[in-house]
């Protein structure tokens, strides 16, 4: 039986996702595994290896064939096929079928909807929203999803838009914070501390000063730094409740 001959430049995968980036007046390609390079760009898979099915960069993935050192030098100014497959990783476009489109952006609009409902409630009752109400009100919104975006980083760009057009009632769930101050630091600084509350629930001047407030998760880095910087590591502040919010889902009648 004769050998079969394979050419060393060519080398054949199969279920493979194919990321492309065109550089230099040619085309690049990576072969990933299925679902992992939407991951890597969100930060949830952070081993290359179980991203990318091979160190190799390729003209056409699909015929196996292999870029030449030539082309990768003049395109990228280096021959470093790992430093060039993360930059193809990082800048490229996935190439994925039609079908396969539409179920990636139903099953990110979905997760960006349950983001928003997991962060927010209607101010009026402090109940959380259902999935459905905020996919509904985004659908209102004409929201069109990113496949390049992490879902958290649109899911907060959509908290500020539904915010802004008043779509539906609708602000972050608060924080419940407790932070005790010395008692001399506490005459300059309980009255910041109360601009950037939404709510102070309990104050207490005995010996030291103790406040229980509600507060936007946006001010929560603010308050930090100003406890830890103005009472040189004296003060503390506590999360009690990262979401303040009562039980049930807000539903419409």
């Amino acid at each position: 039986m004769s050998n079969i001959f394979t050419p060393t430049n060519q080398k054949r995968l199969t279920n493979v996702a194919i990321v492309r980036l065109k550089k230099g007046g040619k085309r690049f390609e990576i072969a990933c595994y299925p679902n992992k390079v939407t991951s890597w760009r969100n930060k949830v898979e952070t081993d290359i290896d179980e991203v990318l099915q091979t160190h190799t960069v390729f003209m056409n993935v699909s015929k196996g064939q292999v870029a030449k050192s030539d082309d990768l030098k003049r395109a990228f100014g280096s021959e470093n096929q790992e430093e060039i497959c993360l930059q193809i990783l990082s800048k490229g476009e996935l190439q994925v079928s039609e079908k396969e489109r539409h179920t990636q952006l139903e099953s990110m609009f979905r997760d960006i909807a349950t983001t928003v409902a997991d962060k927010c409630v209607n101010p009026e009752t402090n109940r959380p929203y259902t999935v459905t109400l905020i996919e509904k009100a985004m659908k209102d919104l004409h929201v069109s999803v990113k496949p390049t975006k992490s879902t958290k980083q649109q899911a907060l760009e959509v908290i500020k838009q539904l915010t802004e057009t008043e779509t539906i009632k609708i602000q972050r769930a608060q924080m419940r914070l407790r932070i005790a101050l010395p008692a001399k630091d506490a005459k300059k600084l309980k009255e910041k501390i109360k601009k950037l509350a939404s709510k102070v629930e309990s104050e207490d001047f005995d010996d030291d000063y103790e406040v229980v407030i509600l507060v936007d998760p946006g001010c929560y880095r603010e308050l930090d730094d100003l406890v830890r910087s103005e009472t040189k590591g004296k003060g503390h502040l506590e999360v009690i409740n990262l979401k303040h919010m009562e039980e049930g889902d807000e539903r419409l009648e």
